[in-house]
């Protein structure tokens, strides 16, 4: 059984309810349609019950059992403004442009859902940038208490793979944090071993990434990463993390023995913490396209209820599988 049907699996077992806003989209509502087939998880949809129709009908889909809300004819309008309206009040926002909002950013529509319990999580992204997803959530559900920033990951499932968790891995950040100084490279560390121990179920190994391996280049963005390293063995001394160290050092057994002897992450990581955001998305698409690899996310931790991203590039496949973890992040929240 491969890994995202293991997920999908575990998504069945405690069904949640997910918000897919983007109904525009063909690849959102062919999704919609096989979530529903396989029973994944319960879905809202947002936008006009007619046309959302008419395009099940052209794509020759069922959406037997999904919820269309229709913002414009939606009682719980009023309602949902004057959430959106005491959220945002110290913003500037106003009741009156409060309604406005969601009657004109279905994003919006669904995070407010979210954030009135009357659904569990929402993933988008589809045909919306990462901050058109991101900032509605940020804004209005928040930060997770005790946590330090937001970040996001992918989670990779590379076949035929002989490293990380039997081929699988977390990335991360590759679509969030541009530039992260150490303690938050730290803070990305630590989050990221909770997502993979909570979604893969192994023990995260943590390789902090580098162009250097402990000292073999001297840069001031080598400094950063044994910085992070040395903050977040201070601050999380439970995670089993190293660094700095380049990608072979960290994956290849036999490579670490060589750069990095003695070191109980090097030739063993399955969570693979960036630099920056350059390298984090670079580093994904590459293993994405070359290496054929599953690539899901970019995932969002540290918000205080599941949203989750989508690369535009992304296929009905893929949204399918980020729904399944966004319904197993919402059984844990």
């Amino acid at each position: 059984m491969s890994y995202i049907d293991v997920i999908k699996e575990k998504a069945r077992m405690d069904k949640k309810t997910i918000v897919l806003p983007e109904t525009t989209d063909k690849r959102t509502l062919i999704a919609a349609s096989n979530i529903m087939k396989e029973r994944i998880a319960d879905i809202i949809m947002i936008g006009d019950e007619e046309k959302i129709m008419d395009g099940a009908t052209w794509l020759e889909i069922e959406l037997d059992g999904v919820k269309i809300i229709n913002p414009k004819t939606c009682e719980k309008l009023d309602y949902y403004a004057n959430i959106l309206y005491e959220v945002r009040k110290n913003k500037g926002m106003t009741p009156e442009k409060a309604k406005e909002i969601l009657l004109a950013d279905p994003l919006t529509f669904g995070v407010i859902m979210v954030k009135a319990n009357e659904a569990d999580g929402m993933v988008a992204g589809a045909c919306h940038a990462t901050a058109d997803t991101l900032r509605p959530a940020l804004q209005i559900l928040k930060t997770a208490p005790g946590v330090k920033l937001v970040s996001g990951f992918f989670l990779m499932c590379v076949p035929d793979c002989e490293f990380g968790h039997e081929g699988t891995f977390l990335f991360a950040d590759c679509g969030l944090n541009q530039d992260p100084t150490a303690e938050e490279l730290a803070a990305i560390a630590e989050s990221s071993a909770r997502s993979f121990k909570s979604l893969v179920g192994a023990k995260p190994v943590i390789a902090m990434l580098s162009h250097s391996t402990r000292g073999s280049a001297k840069h001031p963005l080598v400094d950063k990463v044994v910085e992070a390293a040395k903050i977040a063995h201070e601050q999380y001394p439970h995670l089993t993390l190293d660094g700095e160290l380049q990608l072979d050092a960290a994956l290849v057994p036999s490579v670490a023995k060589s750069k990095a002897p003695g070191s109980e992450v090097a030739g063993k990581a399955n969570v693979l913490i960036f630099p920056n955001l350059d390298s984090g998305n670079i580093g994904y698409k590459l293993v994405q396209r070359l290496a054929k690899a599953e690539a899901y996310g970019p995932m969002l931790q540290g918000i205080a209820k599941p949203v989750n991203d989508l690369s535009r590039g992304c296929s009905w496949q893929d949204i399918v599988g980020v729904v399944a973890l966004t319904a197993v992040q919402a059984q844990l929240a």
